[in-house]
């Protein structure tokens, strides 16, 4: 049985181009961090990806990434072997992993997982607080000048900033409440039951 404190733990962030009429979604950045209880934070990656499609204005004022940014950035299918070499045999970690997930999907089965959702586990973990979201949790909970001291001179909606901010996260909820000896299967399918009674 897998538990946390032998599990490799890879977080993966996107920035995309942003949704259009009549056209699917692009990734144009893509983020990975590594972690585990005996090694701490390794690993850090960051890429920028080419796509032909438009940055719409709404995506571009998040992320502030243009098509200049990615003039000389690889095609997805091109990051593939760095892709695989650091998502393979660890459980993978996103922050609401839907976007993960379906960009992922340029690689027909790649078989990465499990997943771990840290959206799911911090509802289950703190259901009293406001707000879910990556950079409010963070900000809550102390955690902002250790993911700056990580990642210098980057900011919140850089895939690399946001897959560490996922990491540390996660670091933290493994530390607080002592889940080091839990199976994996404690952080695939949290108890979110608390959160949801509080929003009703």
């Amino acid at each position: 049985m897998s538990t946390l404190s032998s599990t490799e733990f890879t977080a993966i962030d996107f920035e995309s181009a942003g949704t259009a009429p009549g056209k699917t979604d692009a990734p144009v950045q893509i983020g990975t961090c590594s972690w585990s209880s005996t090694d701490g934070v390794t690993d850090t990656w960051i890429s920028y990806i080419h796509t032909e499609q438009d940055i719409t204005w709404s995506a571009q004022k998040v992320h502030g990434i243009t098509h200049e940014d990615l003039r000389d950035a690889p095609k997805m299918m091109l990051l593939w072997p760095k892709i695989k070499r650091r998502l393979k045999n660890h459980a993978v970690v996103a922050h609401g992993h839907g976007t993960e997930k379906r960009f992922l999907h340029a690689f027909p089965g790649h078989g990465f997982g499990p997943w771990i959702d840290t959206l799911q586990i911090s509802r289950a973990a703190w259901p009293e607080l406001p707000s879910h979201s990556l950079g409010d949790l963070c900000k809550s909970l102390g955690l902002e000048d250790k993911v700056t001291e990580l990642v210098p001179k980057k900011t919140w909606h850089d895939a690399l900033y946001d897959a560490v901010a996922s990491i540390i996260l996660l670091e933290k909820i493994i530390v607080d409440f002592d889940l080091h000896d839990q199976p994996l299967s404690t952080l695939e399918n949290p108890d979110t039951s608390s959160w949801h009674r509080l929003r009703h």
